[in-house]
Formats: structure tokens, sequence, C-alpha cells
């Protein structure tokens, strides 16, 4: 059941704090009128931008306030944890000893798995594993009376739209179940995940939120976003629940504001990934997920990437990306059954196949602090950052199509993290159906 739910209007930062309060209050009567130990799982600084910091702070303040020992885990999947200046800049006043990293390969243990059979029905014969359910131990073991997830609804390339339980059994997922789930997303195909609402693999979590974890006393706070006449990001839905239909509330929104349906296959798409919260190619690569369906063959992807400085969020899949690089799906797939080490982070195989163009485009990127050498290493290519800033300067460009002095036409998206660009033809051929079960 959906407590709260607000859409149809654009909503300020005040009528945010304001909905978080009623949030709050709503938790309180629901599920604890007097939690003492109290547990925020917002996202991590990559998405900075939806204002889930200020709203955890908000939320530990109500709390704390009420006499409640409230803890903080970001839910960073296998992302590099934040530093100290990190957590400042995101969640604002909330001591630092009160926020936690989540350590998917020693902080995490199985509860349970989805079988197999289950596995293979809703992914139709795609995948044929089951998927082990590890989950954070904090998160187990706090003997919580309240556990509220913030996010941010938004089209993902594994999910079909990120937030809700992906909060558990992704962003505080052990690595069992990271490196299974992230592989059965692969094998299903990105396309056939970016904005569905309940793809094969949201099904897999829905089984095991609803088998291994529907004991937790929690509720889901969820925000969308859309560029506004200004091309501005902005505010334009608040949903609060404890159950799927929340979810699906807020994704449907999501559908209909972060989904661009372009007239045809774009030639040159230049993106930018903020340097202050995009580090790695791990992430930087949602440029290339959100737009791959958009772009033309024999077109080119321009990535801005000031802040970029790596290609793995952790060292075992950094040495993963150079030793293999972005060489497609059937290449990938190949490698996976030869090798250990990919067959040990599967995580990592299905990044390497998510990430590529299948040879259909150039990925070009105008990266920080990788050098040439290394980015065509990983097979992708390399501009100069200061000629492209120089050439595509983001603040004199507007959200979609520009051209240039000498005639150059480009598409420009400005934060591709937080939508979905495509053609028709690509987001009606999907191979599977909305999944409900």
């Amino acid at each position: 059941m959906t407590w709260i739910g607000m859409a149809g209007r654009d909503l300020s930062k005040e009528e945010i704090l304001g909905l978080t309060e009623r949030s709050a209050e709503e938790a309180r009567q629901r599920i604890c009128n007097a939690p003492k130990r109290v547990l925020l799982l917002p996202p991590d600084i990559t998405r900075a931008h939806s204002g889930a910091g200020y709203i955890t702070e908000r939320l530990f303040r109500i709390f704390t306030e009420r006499g409640a020992e409230v803890h903080v885990i970001p839910t960073l999947g296998q992302h590099v944890p934040h530093t100290p200046e990190q957590n400042r800049w995101m969640f604002g006043s909330i001591p630092e000893s009160r926020i936690h990293a989540h350590d998917y390969k020693e902080g995490s243990r199985v509860i349970g798995e989805v079988p197999a059979d289950f596995v293979r029905r809703v992914t139709g014969g795609a995948v044929d594993w089951p998927m082990p359910v590890a989950i954070n131990t904090m998160l187990l073991d706090g003997g919580w009376d309240l556990i509220i997830n913030v996010g941010h609804v938004v089209p993902h390339e594994v999910l079909g739209f990120a937030n809700h339980n992906k909060n558990y059994l992704i962003g505080l997922g052990g690595k069992a179940t990271l490196c299974a789930s992230h592989m059965m997303a692969a094998c299903c195909g990105i396309e056939n995940n970016l904005g569905s609402l309940v793809t094969p693999l949201r099904a897999c979590f829905n089984y095991a939120e609803e088998n291994f974890l529907s004991h937790l006393p929690d509720c889901y706070l969820m925000v969308t976003m859309r560029y506004n006449e200004q091309a501005r990001l902005v505010h334009s839905g608040f949903f609060v629940g404890d159950d799927l239909q929340t979810y699906l509330d807020a994704a449907k929104l999501s559908r209909s504001q972060n989904v661009t349906v372009v007239d045809k296959p774009i030639q040159k798409i230049v993106a930018v990934m903020q340097g202050d919260e995009f580090y790695s190619t791990w992430v930087a690569n949602k440029a290339v997920y959100r737009t791959r369906m958009a772009m033309a063959d024999g077109g080119e992807l321009l990535i801005i990437a000031p802040g970029l400085k790596r290609f793995g969020e952790q060292p075992e899949i950094e040495q993963i990306i150079r030793k293999y690089g972005y060489v497609g799906t059937e290449a990938v797939m190949k490698l996976w059954r030869e090798n250990a080490d990919l067959q040990d982070f599967a995580n990592g195989a299905a990044h390497l196949m998510n990430g590529s163009s299948e040879g259909r485009f150039t990925i070009r990127y105008a990266a920080g602090h990788i050098s040439r050498a290394d980015m065509e290493s990983v097979n992708f290519q390399y501009a100069d950052l200061s000629d492209t800033l120089k050439r595509y300067n983001p603040d004199s460009l507007k959200t979609g199509y520009n051209k240039l002095p000498d005639g150059e036409e480009i598409f420009f998206i400005s934060t591709p993290s937080a939508g979905l660009w495509t053609t028709k033809e690509r987001l009606e051929n999907r191979r599977f159906p909305d999944i409900v079960s």
C-alpha cells in the first residue's frame, strides 16, 4: 500500500523536507511508535543529485530528537566507500561515527537462495542457476525497530528501474548475490532491462524480499525527478510505502518522465558525468547504458568525465577490466567460461558486457586522470579533456540537439544517470514483458 503518493507537479526542497517529516510520522504510526534503534539506507554519492543526502539528514534529526539511536549505511553495493569529506558533503551534519561502509566481500552472510527453477522460468531459460541471497550483517543483526530505505527511482540497466529492494540486494548485497544477479541481468540483455517495471532480476529480488526479508520493520521513501522547461533536474514525485505497489507507482511516473524517445538513431551524443560523483568507468559507464538504445550504428558517444581516475570500484574489478577490456558480450561470455577470475567476480564480467557498444558505435572518454594508453587498452577511445571542454562547453549547450558554429550537430545530455534515451523501435522490441509475480 502506498502511504504517500505525491505526483503531478514539481516539488521544491522545502516541500520535499515537509514530506520527509510526514513520512517519518507515517512510519512511526504504522511500524513502531517509539523506535529506539533506527537504520537509514540512502544511496551512495553517485545519486547525490537526487537530494537523498538532505532527506537522510532530516530523517536522522527527526528520530535522534525523539531519543532514538540512528545509524546510516549508504547502499554502496561494491562501490568505493565514501570518504569523511564525501559523507559531510552528502549527509551534512550526520556524525561520521553513525555512517557505516558496506563491505560486500566480508560484511554479509547468505540467508537463502532464489531457486534455479524460478530463475529459469522468469528469464525464459536465459539463466539456469540459483541466486544466493547474501545480505549485510549489520542490517540482519542490528535489532532495528525501524528501517527506512531512501532513494531515487530512475531507469536502471540491471533492474529496469533503480531503488526499492535494490537497496537491500545490490546496495547491501554480498559478493555471491552481486555476482549472480549482475550476470543474470547481463545474460537477459541490457536493452531488455532498461525501462521495464519488473525485469526478470527484479522478479527474483521480489521473491527474495518476500521469502527472506519480510520480517524487517521497513518502508521505502522514493523520489522521482525530471527535466523542467529550463533543462534543470527537479523533483517530480514522492512516494512512501512498504510494498511493491509503492515502487510501481514511482516507476510508472519515472517511465513517463525519464525515458526520452528520439525520432531516429543519433549519430553523436555528448554526455557529462559529474566530476564530484563519478570516479570510475564502473559508474561513469551509466552514460553508455542509458544512451546505447538511442545510438546510431557507426555513431560516437563522447563522455566528459573530469573526475575519472580508475576503471573499477574495487582492486579485483580494476584488474579484470584492465586484463580483458570492454570487448562485447560474445567475447566476454567465452572468456567467462574459460577464466577463473571472471567466474569468481562474475559481476565484473557482466559489467564488461554492459559497458560495450557491441561494436555498433565508438565510445570515447574525455577523462580527467586516465591516460590515452590506458583508455585505449580497455577498448575505449580517448579525447583530451581540455580540448573537449573548449569545443563542447557544457555551460553553453542545451539538453537535446545542438548545432555548433562549424555545423557539427550533437545531442547533449547533462546528466545521463537521470534518464534513458532510446528509439521507439528499440524500446518496443523487448524479449521480456513486465513480470508481476
